[in-house]
């Protein structure tokens, strides 16, 4: 049973919440850890494939960027932010295996008023599957400035 309702943690709707719990946040060291399983109901699961394409990664380490944002918050009701990039994403293998659970492990580098970086990493007990340092913009007025009104 998972210890969060990410629901409530980040502003998206299932399916398109792809973590399934956090397992650590701790502030003080900028990091927060959260885990997700690969089954056939999890949206961008392939068939085909058996699995989930490495590609998704990005959108792994985003979500737990959220989570992140959401507990330095105070824990407020969930704001959009927006991805505004990935520097050196590199991926160690070509998929997510189904069966298999994985951990995503966000730690802030640094932060300037709206924008912030964060070192990214993806690994299960076996393998180190994915890094990044990706980077994000909130601002405190998102909602209006995603709707074009400012």
């Amino acid at each position: 049973m998972p210890k969060y309702d990410l629901s409530k943690i980040l502003p998206h709707k299932p399916p398109m919440i792809l973590l399934d719990d956090i397992l650590e946040v701790n502030l003080s060291e900028n990091l927060l850890i959260a885990k997700f399983d690969i089954h056939p109901k999890k949206i961008f699961f392939s068939k085909k494939l058996n699995g989930i394409s490495s590609i998704a990664g990005i959108e792994f380490m985003a979500q737990a960027v959220g989570c992140y944002a959401y507990f330095e918050s105070g824990c407020e009701t969930p704001k959009p932010g927006l991805l505004l990039g990935a520097r050196i994403y590199n991926s160690l293998i070509e998929l997510f295996k189904n069966e298999e659970s994985y951990f995503v492990k966000v730690s802030k580098m640094f932060d300037s008023d709206e924008i912030a970086a964060f070192d990214c990493l993806i690994y299960n007990e076996k393998v180190e599957a994915a890094s990044a340092t990706i980077k994000v913009y909130q601002s405190k007025n998102i909602r209006e400035l995603l709707s074009g009104k400012q």
